[in-house]
């Protein structure tokens, strides 16, 4: 008897739960890390967007970037907050706010920030925000500063081309 009058309880919190999914933590970017993104990606196009909390022009970008991950369902993006691991609940708040939990989220995880930069692109010096925009062949464009809609725009239409028949 006291199941019946349960039930519609147990239902309700069963059905909010599926209406509210808990996101995913930052996945932790260590040395080796960018040579497992760009393997997990093979002969598949993205974007790789590096930003961080402490940076002013990252955050003003992220309503751009969620707007992008909206009309772009055809490009992978995946997003890589340079900060300390002890930030990620910080981080996490960020990427919710501006609709960005549900995609590749990663997060520095290793002290020597130097080397993890190093990893990724021998010439870049560390300045936020960067996009790396990668074609299937992984041949990539890195730029640095924040980049327009008519800029994502484009490095999209060259990493999206269509492969010549």
């Amino acid at each position: 008897m006291h199941l019946k009058k349960l039930f519609p309880y147990l239902l309700f919190a069963l059905l909010a739960s599926l209406h509210s999914p808990a996101q995913a933590e930052p996945s932790a970017f260590t040395s080796g890390s960018y040579q497992q993104l760009l393997a997990s990606n093979a002969n598949q196009p993205f974007m790789l967007v590096i930003w961080s909390i402490n940076c002013s022009s990252c955050l003003k970008d992220m309503e751009l970037l969620s707007k992008l991950h909206k009309s772009r369902p055809d490009l992978k993006m995946i997003m890589l907050a340079a900060d300390e691991l002890s930030a990620i609940d910080q981080v996490q708040q960020i990427l919710e706010k501006n609709h960005l939990a549900d995609i590749e989220n990663w997060i520095y995880a290793d002290e020597n920030t130097q080397k993890l930069q190093f990893e990724i692109d021998p010439k870049w010096y560390g300045e936020l925000p960067r996009t790396y925009f990668f074609d299937k062949a992984h041949q990539r464009t890195g730029i640095s500063g924040v980049l327009s809609k008519q800029d994502y725009d484009e490095m999209f239409a060259k990493i999206l081309k269509p492969e010549p028949k």
